[in-house]
């Protein structure tokens, strides 16, 4: 008889690691607290406009792809995405606009013609972020780090012989330093550290690995948004015979003799053979192990950053924005320190995100649908409402000198999302979105393994957890977590 498993959450992560254990045989219940799947990965809609709630950028679709073709089914009969050809439009308040289009040859001509940065620079500092991804993206990204098995192999010894080369002792920032002499391109390239909640005044350079998903696999969009994401891996999941329950919160997790046998919903015991979390590894440990004791890493490990998003619907359409828009701050090292600090820099780098050009049924016509968004720390017990209140003043003032603009008497619907709602809504301890943050050279290592050490059958999967937050992380952090699991049948 196959193994009954059960997973807790249905973030994306969840719904992939629910489908590779199906299609290796295993029985498979998801149970989740909210009506809907998907987690952050999600959608708000508001009147006649719709918005994605979760990621904004996709890259390595290539992951998506696999799920469908293990259960032997054609990707594109039921997801599909575009490649974009312009990643970004970058704004500066002294007037400067850059375009990081995929094309790099077309991208260096833009930085020649923009910041007078010779050819040759950018390409350089990509190579070197695909060296990166060569040494380590096998070891720390496709593998559990924390089995003994992993560290036996051709791959470490290779990434050990050219060592140096990782830039592990150097923050991004000095790395990107020793590249550029420009301030504008050193800013473009600290700014990676976001895509996982982090400083790159103090994460390890080893992190500018991150371009590469985005410079050399390119980033893309989904045909009906990226909620589609979430939408055809749940009916592929659903096809391939996975049980969903809905407004099922778990209450706790069933541990007997040092082992997993289910869990209870709703005080009602389900039996399992196996059981994963697919929770934030925090709250996983205080809400439903709280008989056992909490790791102290789990405990200490810094928090990364959150966010505060303005969802927008707009009534008139600006021609000079793309689909993904950055307003740079003037002084990114105080953005990060108030962050660290806890607060909301006055001056935030802003991120914009408009879909409606891309799919005209996401707002009404001749309008917008914006996500407006910028990196704040999680929650501490701040006075968000007024943080929330004096940074929708900072942001719309920095939008309207950026496009020449009158933007407020232009938002039709509004809809905001701050760390204490998307703690509500995803049981991210704190608003975090990614779990710990990366600021320490160990972090990989202090990231909480894909399994329990003390209790057997009980896995974690999930941006909290190895290797980390984003959509291509959580993908693997299933797949890593299906092939521990599998070993067991």
């Amino acid at each position: 008889m196959s193994k009954k498993t059960i997973i807790i959450g249905s973030g994306i992560g969840a719904i992939a690691l629910s489908i590779r254990l199906k299609t290796k045989g295993f029985q498979v219940e998801v149970f989740e607290s909210n009506d809907y799947v998907g987690g952050k990965l999600s959608e708000i809609t508001n009147r006649n406009y719709r918005f994605d709630a979760g990621p904004s950028l996709f890259t390595m679709p290539h992951y998506v792809d696999e799920l469908f073709e293990l259960a032997n089914e054609n990707p594109r009969a039921h997801f599909d995405y575009q490649e974009l050809e312009n990643i970004c439009n970058y704004f500066w308040e002294d007037g400067t606009r850059l375009s990081a289009y995929k094309n790099i040859d077309k991208f260096e001509s833009e930085l020649e013609t923009k910041l007078k940065i010779p050819k040759g620079q950018l390409k350089n500092i990509l190579e070197d972020s695909q060296l990166k991804y060569e040494l380590t993206g096998k070891i720390f990204l496709e593998k559990s780090i924390h089995q003994l098995k992993t560290w036996w192999s051709k791959d470490v010894l290779k990434a050990l012989l050219r060592f140096h080369k990782l830039d592990i002792f150097k923050s991004m920032h000095q790395v990107n330093e020793a590249h550029f002499d420009n301030k504008k391109m050193v800013q473009f390239f600290n700014r990676f550290a976001t895509y996982n909640g982090s400083n790159p005044y103090k994460a390890s350079g080893i992190l500018n690995i991150i371009p590469h998903f985005e410079h050399h696999f390119g980033a893309f969009f989904p045909k009906g948004g990226m909620i589609n994401i979430t939408k055809s891996l749940y009916l592929l999941a659903k096809r391939l015979g996975v049980q969903f329950h809905l407004n099922a919160k778990v209450d706790e997790i069933l541990v007997e003799n040092n082992k997993a046998i289910g869990v209870s919903v709703n005080g009602k015991t389900n039996l399992s053979d196996i059981v994963i979390s697919n929770m934030d590894i925090y709250p996983t440990y205080q809400r439903l192990l709280k008989k056992q004791k909490t790791p102290s890493s789990v405990i200490k490990n810094e928090r990364s950053s959150s966010a505060l998003i303005f969802y927008w619907g707009i009534k008139k359409s600006f021609p000079q924005l793309d689909l993904h828009n950055i307003l740079f701050s003037n002084n990114y090292k105080k953005e990060f320190d108030e962050m660290a600090n806890g607060r909301i820099d006055d001056d935030p780098t802003i991120y914009i995100h408009i879909s409606s050009k891309y799919h005209k049924d996401d707002a009404p016509e001749a309008c917008e649908n914006w996500f407006v968004m910028i990196n704040v720390p999680h929650n501490n017990g701040q006075d968000w409402d007024t943080m929330i209140q004096l940074a929708k003043k900072n942001i719309i003032n920095k939008i309207n000198r950026n496009l020449n603009t009158s933007i407020e008497p232009l938002i039709e619907t509004e809809n905001i999302l701050d760390p204490r709602s998307i703690e509500l809504r995803t049981s991210s301890f704190g608003g975090s979105l990614y779990g710990t943050a990366s600021n320490d050279m160990m972090a990989a290592f202090n990231r909480h393994a894909n399994f329990s050490k003390k209790i057997k059958n009980l896995y974690f999967c999930g941006g909290s957890v190895h290797p980390g937050g984003g959509i291509p992380l959580c993908l693997l952090s299933a797949k890593i977590t299906a092939e521990l699991i599998s070993g067991l049948k």
